[in-house]
């Protein structure tokens, strides 16, 4: 019966770090593996020599050079392991911001310039034909030479 729970347990825990994304990139990735071993040590060996050390930690830590290049060692390595645990960055695509680029002037030169507004209506919806206007009746005769008012002749 513990047996079973046990095994219960440990089935669950794998399945929980198999799927936990900082696991499997310390399980696969061997660089990682070796910038946390190495600041393990670091820091192991740095509390071993502050342990030692007759004087206080605060001394040992400020006033031992070998205590504060472990030190300095254990925070590089931390450092480079997060760095490499962090999810890498997505890819770029150069052309995407090209492209709103050439479409943003492309719009400008059609806001701005009348011919090149005309160019691109005719290409998408075919050449306007122009519309003159010729009246078929004839021009008026020439005015009197007299004033008129609403239509009735002025007298002097």
């Amino acid at each position: 019966m513990a047996n079973e729970k046990f095994s219960t347990k440990a089935a669950n825990y794998y399945a929980g770090a198999r799927d936990n994304q900082y696991v499997r990139r310390v399980v696969e990735d061997e660089e990682l593996r070796d910038s946390l071993i190495a600041a393990y040590f670091a820091a192991r060996k740095a509390y071993s020599r502050i342990s030692a050390s007759n004087a206080s930690t605060v001394e040992s830590v400020t006033g031992d050079r070998k205590v504060k290049r472990e030190l300095q060692r254990a925070a590089d390595s931390l450092r480079d392991a997060s760095e490499r645990i962090r999810e890498p960055k997505k890819k770029r695509h150069p052309f995407r911001k090209l492209f709103a680029i050439s479409l943003l002037a492309t719009g400008l030169v059609l806001v701005f310039s009348e011919s090149a507004r005309q160019t691109v209506l005719d290409a998408v919806f075919g050449a306007e034909e122009e519309f003159v206007y010729t009246s078929t009746t004839s021009p008026d005769s020439a005015p009197d030479s007299a004033p008129q008012t609403n239509g009735t002749p002025v007298s002097d």
